[in-house]
């Protein structure tokens, strides 16, 4: 092949596709697949304001004319504040002629609302509005001069499993309460905008938990809601965040659940025991809200002194007995009894109640040491009778609450008296023989 050949064959290629690109401009020129619809709010700039109008480029073929019946409708501050290069929002009116699009500004300022929906739907911005009505499907909220949607399904409060007449009651309950919203669709000609919960509540809680972490300080006192309960301890709501109170702090006494001391929606004031900026924790304290009752430990108790007590732990050198809550003392194995005891457990049980007596007393390290086998013969007869003879007069005042004939009851209690009574002067004679 010749090399005059191949300029031919290359000037030919170079021809074609210049006639292509040019045919491509003209089917563009002809064809503005950027065309907006009727009704569509678009932003441009202002290119020309003249008696004729304003002219606005949209980025399109063809700019937008604001005609000056429409001007006339804005009010004259705003009519003034136009000027060149502004960008502004406009309502496309007529898409029907070839060389401009009719297009106002009036229509769009009295659709800004839905501007800004759309602007919020884009951004993922998040907002917080009341609830002001509700129907079988969601929730109503304002948004502007506009009337904006939650379906149930985007409420955190309606859970799976709830028929209707549980969802009517708890979307009842919603009105008037201000909820975290997200817009998730905007279809302005439908007039449909519909927003989030769900979407929003945690973006929500994770920037308020940031805002509440910077505004509260250590030793803060605040109020929340608890808002769950696991084994180890109780989340508390301060108002978007979550804190969470430990077990060991939820009260001076030993607390097995918290569901012993709060239950979820409980109102209660906690104490800022610290807080974590980089982990975004907040760990917060019940106790320290309360008396301490080892405060007062030192007048109430003191050597010698009888008291009663539970059971709570048994450990290899004894075991922990509760004399009042908070206020534990400990039972040594060698005060279990004279004999020789090398397993508390063979000989006590946790949660039993026992006759004790004080043997030690040390308020400021919260200590108090427990003996079980320097409580006498007679002392602990006399406190297991006075205990039969409370509990049977409980069992005779909850049967007279009943309408029950108690008199059975009664005579044994009676008898149970004497028979004690015996028994505590038998006792007596014996230690005094000893």
């Amino acid at each position: 092949m010749s090399l005059s050949t191949d300029n031919q064959e290359l000037e030919n290629l170079v021809e074609s596709e210049t006639d292509f690109a040019e045919e491509l401009a003209q089917f563009l020129d002809e064809h503005d697949y950027d065309m907006p619809s009727v009704g569509d709010i678009r932003t441009g700039m202002i290119v020309s304001i003249s008696e004729q109008g304003v002219i606005v480029d949209l980025g399109l073929k063809r700019d937008g004319l604001v005609q000056p019946t429409d001007l006339a409708e804005l009010d004259p501050e705003e009519r003034e504040a136009l000027a060149l290069n502004d960008e502004v929002p406009i309502f496309v009116v007529d898409t029907s002629q070839p060389d401009r699009l009719l297009v106002s500004i009036h229509k769009a300022r009295l659709n800004q609302d839905w501007i800004r929906a759309q602007e919020m739907l884009e951004s993922g911005e998040i907002l917080e509005v009341p609830v002001i009505g509700y129907n079988r499907g969601g929730v109503i909220v304002p948004f502007g001069n506009l009337r904006g949607f939650v379906p149930a399904s985007h409420l955190i409060e309606l859970r799976r499993g709830m028929d209707d007449r549980q969802r009517q009651q708890m979307m009842s309950k919603l009105r008037d309460e201000v909820l975290p919203l997200k817009v998730i669709e905007v279809n302005r000609r439908r007039r449909r905008l519909v927003l989030s919960q769900r979407d929003a509540q945690k973006e929500w809680q994770e920037g308020r938990k940031v805002q509440l972490i910077e505004q509260l300080q250590q030793g803060d006192v605040v109020t929340g809601h608890v808002s769950g309960l696991r084994n180890f301890g109780a989340f508390v709501d301060l108002g978007g965040a979550d804190g969470l109170i430990h077990i060991s702090e939820l009260a001076w006494y030993r607390v097995n659940h918290p569901r012993e001391v709060v239950k979820v929606g409980d109102e209660i004031e906690v104490y800022i025991l610290s807080l974590d900026k980089d982990e975004q924790r907040i760990a917060l304290s019940r106790k320290r809200l309360l008396p301490n009752p080892w405060s007062l430990a030192e007048e109430k108790y003191h050597v010698n002194q009888l008291v009663e007590g539970e059971v709570t732990r048994i450990v290899a050198y004894g075991a922990f007995v509760e004399i009042e809550p908070g206020v534990e003392g400990l039972l040594h194995i060698s005060q279990l009894s004279k004999d020789n005891v090398e397993d508390a457990s063979e000989f006590i049980s946790e949660g039993e109640t026992h006759l004790l007596r004080v043997i030690s007393m040390d308020a400021d390290r919260q200590r108090i040491g427990l003996s079980l086998k320097g409580v006498t013969a007679t002392e602990q007869i006399e406190w297991m009778t006075r205990r039969e003879m409370e509990q049977a007069a409980e069992t005779e005042a909850a049967a007279d609450l009943e309408g029950s004939d108690s008199v059975d009851e009664s005579a044994e209690f009676v008898e149970a008296e004497a028979e004690a009574d015996l028994l505590v002067e038998a006792v007596s004679l014996i230690e005094e023989e000893e």
